[in-house]
């Protein structure tokens, strides 16, 4: 299954489109893009594997994988971009303004129950700009 993230960048955050099958589940928060620095960048676009992790800190999630120079990458739980992200990548229900959302934890546990539905054993995400 193939999650899709279409992001618009801001000055100082990046919003985004979250699909499974054309089918929109939700939005997005995170970090504003910053050459794929550790810790204060968003993911670069591209498809990355994924996988359904149980994290000591964030509970369930999603971990990216294979991401260039980066490791540790994770969709999870956050409301609100510059407080609680450190590259990651948080799915929300709606936009509440600059790199904030609302009903991260809902969202995410729609996206996770869509893949888990699906039967599908591998998953993806494919992130791309905003056409």
């Amino acid at each position: 299954m193939v999650i899709e993230l279409q992001r618009l960048y801001q000055d100082g955050w990046t919003d985004g489109l979250i699909f499974i099958k054309g089918i929109l589940l939700c939005r997005s928060i995170e970090l504003r893009w910053a050459n794929n620095e550790r810790n204060v960048s968003c993911v670069p676009e591209g498809v990355y594997p994924m996988a359904i992790i149980q994290h000591p800190k964030f509970g369930e999630c999603l971990l990216v994988n294979n991401v260039k120079g980066r490791s540790g990458i994770l969709v999870h739980v956050a409301n609100d971009a510059q407080k609680e992200l450190r590259g990651c990548i948080a799915p929300v229900f709606s936009l509440s303004g600059n790199g904030k959302g609302l009903h991260s934890r809902l969202a995410l546990n729609y996206i996770i129950e869509n893949l888990k539905i699906s039967g599908e054993k591998d998953h993806f995400i494919e992130i791309k700009s905003k056409k």
